[in-house]
């Protein structure tokens, strides 16, 4: 291929076309690619010709959204094309991949299929009654296929917090007295000055987050204001903070040191890790923590490392967790309820009916996708009606 402005005969640049035939393409349309020397200037000059023949820029996210007003994906495949794009772990990786691939959407396209089943049942007996061959009562396992159902989304539901450590971080709460060594372990960690370390109390005043990579899992590390109290308004709101920030963490190191004394620690309910920090300068309580590092020559790092990775994996690991999302969570306790309610009402079809639709719509709001004429089309196969 030669790029060359109309009527003139100077060449612009020269590469390849690959030409995608709908619907095989990524939007679904047919869909034209140059493949061109990647330098500004020829871009840039390209750009001009086809904007002067009347292209023009596509607009943020529209390729997807063509994509998903033309079918090829559903809102649940977008937002893991979206993670993919963020992924910065392997684990990360492997779940947005998993749910951009149809994981999800191809689970709960079953649980939508097994709920047309139901509501086909109890709505050709509401509009169909007087027809032959339309039994007047529901089939004796229609309650049970709803529980089986409503457990199979309860399962799913378990799994929201799985996905969302993976995919936001295991957030990893650095705790202690003041200079009890949190910012020094931080940078030890991290292996860079990324925290400001001095012997003046209450140097740390707010919540700093420094991602780590450890075994292909995002740990967040949050290096926190020592705990104490403190007639300055700032450090106090920095110890506010801290406490907030160890209620919601998924792992609380306590640092205690030497050269510091220590105070009992908050209760929490997740795991807590007792690190004992500045070993180098000996006198550190060992016995009675769990590690003993120091950030000055990096004795214990190693096996602190090992111990993060050994409770992150009773945290992340796995077959990838493909809900993760405050919205999955909404949208399927929002199905699991209306099933409950459907399941007591059963004496009343019209009320079932109508909480087995709220059901569906749930489920439906999650992939972007109201099919109301999904039901008559189940109804017209499983029953010989209108023939």
């Amino acid at each position: 291929m030669v790029l060359r402005p109309i009527g003139l005969g100077s060449v612009l640049d020269r590469g390849l076309v690959a030409f995608f035939p709908a619907p095989h393409s990524f939007t679904g349309e047919d869909c034209a690619e140059l493949q061109v020397h990647g330098s500004t200037a020829g871009v840039r000059a390209i750009l001009k010709l086809l904007t002067g023949q009347g292209a023009r820029s596509a607009e943020a996210g529209e390729f997807t959204r063509r994509a998903f007003e033309n079918g090829k994906l559903d809102s649940v495949e977008i937002e893991g094309s979206g993670d993919l794009l963020d992924a910065e772990t392997e684990n990360q990786r492997r779940r947005a991949l998993a749910r951009f691939e149809g994981g999800l959407s191809w689970q709960i396209d079953d649980w939508r299929n097994r709920l047309l089943d139901l509501r086909a049942e109890i709505e050709a007996r509401l509009d169909f009654s007087d027809e032959g061959d339309v039994a007047d009562g529901l089939p004796e396992q229609f309650g049970g296929d709803i529980a089986t159902l409503k457990s199979s989304i309860g399962a799913a539901l378990a799994s929201i917090e799985h996905g969302r450590i993976v995919r936001e971080g295991i957030r990893v709460a650095l705790a202690g007295v003041p200079n009890a060594g949190k910012s020094s372990l931080l940078n030890a960690l991290a292996r860079s000055d990324i925290a400001i370390v001095t012997d003046e109390a209450g140097t740390t005043r707010d919540v700093r987050e420094v991602p780590l990579d450890i075994a292909g899992q995002l740990f967040i590390l949050l290096d926190l204001a020592g705990l104490r109290e403190t007639d300055s308004k700032a450090e106090a709101e920095g110890v506010r903070r801290a406490r907030h920030a160890i209620e919601l963490a998924d792992i609380v190191l306590w640092l205690t040191a030497p050269d510091t004394p220590d105070i009992a620690p908050p209760l929490v309910s997740v795991p807590m890790l007792r690190v004992a920090t500045k070993s180098d300068l000996g006198g550190a309580d060992a016995a009675a923590a769990d590690i003993a590092v120091s950030a000055q020559t990096g004795a214990g790092l190693d096996q602190l490392f090992g111990r993060l990775r050994t409770i992150g994996e009773t945290l992340g690991t796995g077959e990838p967790a493909l809900l993760s999302r405050e919205r999955d969570r909404l949208a399927l306790q929002d199905a699991s309820t209306a099933l409950d309610a459907a399941v007591t009402r059963l004496d009343d079809m019209e009320l079932a009916a109508e909480n087995l639709r709220r059901a569906s719509f749930a489920l439906e709001r999650l992939v972007g996708r109201l099919d109301a004429e999904r039901v008559l089309d189940r109804l017209f196969m499983s029953f010989c009606i209108g023939k």
